[in-house]
C-alpha cells in the first residue's frame, strides 16, 4: 500500500469514529496519554484476572485494557439500552429506598450511572470503581465536566479491600453480565460485606428471561459471558449472598433491575 493510500484509509477511519463517537470524544482519544493518565488511577497491587485480561469484549481487541473500549463504550450502551439509556439507568435510581450518604457504584464504567447517583443525592459521598484505568480517566473527565465531586477507584468489584459495613448503596450496573457466573456471584457477596446493616444493594443488567432466547443479540454486542448470564438468575444469587426482599423488575426492552437489602441482624 502506497503511503497516499494509507493515509486516505486513515481519514476514511477517523470520519467514520468521529461520525460514531462524535467529535469531542476523538478529540479525547487523541489527545490524552492513556498510559500517562492511567498510571494516576493505576493501583499496583492489582494483577488482572484470566476472565478480564484474556477477553476482547465488545470485539474489541484487549477489551477494556484498550483505551479504544473506554472511548466508544457509551456508544455501545447507549445502542444497547433501548428505548433510551438514561431513562433505563433512571429505574436503578427510582427503586432506591434509602437517603444513602456513602455510595459505591462498582464496575462504574465511564460514570455514567455514578454521575447521576450524585445528582440525585448531592450530599452523598460518592465511589466509583472500576477495573480498567482507561475507564476511569474517561469517567474523570465527564465528571469534571458535569461539576460534580466523584472519587474514583482502581479495583476488582469482587474483593475491593473497602471497610466492610461502611456503605449505605452499592450499585452495579451492565457489569454482571461481562463476568462469569461465579465472579457475578462473589461481587454480590462483596456488596453485601460492603454495605451497613440496613443497607441496599442495586443491580442493573439486562433482562435474562429475554437474552436466554436471544442468541443473535448476545453475538451482535460480542459478549463473552452474556450466554451463561442469561442462564443464571439474579435474585438467586443475590439470595444467596445473604440479601433479604430480594425483588427484580424488568424495565425497558431487554433491561431488568434487583433491589437487595442487608437486613439489620446480618452480620
Amino acid at each position: 500500500m502506497t503511503g497516499i493510500h494509507h493515509q486516505i484509509l486513515q481519514l476514511s477511519f477517523k470520519s467514520i469514529i468521529r461520525l460514531l463517537i462524535g467529535k469531542e470524544k476523538l478529540r479525547i482519544y487523541e489527545s490524552t496519554n492513556w498510559e500517562k493518565e492511567g498510571i494516576r488511577f493505576c493501583n499496583p497491587e492489582l494483577s488482572y484476572p484470566q476472565y478480564y485480561s484474556s477477553q476482547n469484549f465488545h470485539g474489541i481487541e484487549n477489551g477494556y485494557l484498550n483505551p479504544i473500549a473506554a472511548i466508544t463504550y457509551d456508544l455501545v450502551t447507549a445502542f444497547a439500552s433501548p428505548p433510551n439509556e438514561t431513562w433505563v439507568r433512571q429505574q436503578l435510581i427510582a427503586v432506591i429506598e434509602s437517603k444513602p450518604l456513602l455510595i459505591l457504584d462498582l464496575g462504574c464504567g465511564t460514570a455514567s450511572t455514578t454521575l447521576m447517583l450524585k445528582q440525585a443525592y448531592p450530599q452523598a459521598t460518592t465511589i466509583g470503581l472500576d477495573l480498567s484505568t482507561h475507564m476511569l480517566v474517561l469517567a474523570e473527565h465527564k465528571a469534571r465536566k458535569a461539576k460534580l465531586d466523584i472519587n474514583f477507584l482502581h479495583g476488582l468489584a469482587e474483593s475491593t479491600g473497602l471497610e466492610s459495613n461502611t456503605f449505605d448503596l452499592v450499585t452495579v450496573s451492565f457489569l454482571l453480565h461481562e463476568t462469569p457466573p461465579n465472579i457475578s456471584q462473589l461481587i454480590l457477596q462483596e456488596c453485601f460485606r460492603l454495605l451497613k446493616p440496613g443497607g441496599e444493594a442495586i443491580v442493573l443488567d439486562g433482562n435474562q428471561k429475554i437474552l436466554r432466547h436471544t442468541d443473535w443479540l448476545i453475538e451482535l454486542f460480542r459478549e463473552p459471558y452474556s450466554k451463561v448470564y442469561a442462564s443464571g438468575s439474579v435474585d438467586d444469587w443475590m439470595q444467596t449472598a445473604g440479601f433479604d426482599s430480594v425483588q427484580t423488575e424488568y424495565i425497558g426492552w431487554i433491561q431488568q433491575v434487583t433491589r437487595g437489602v442487608k437486613l439489620v441482624n446480618n452480620e
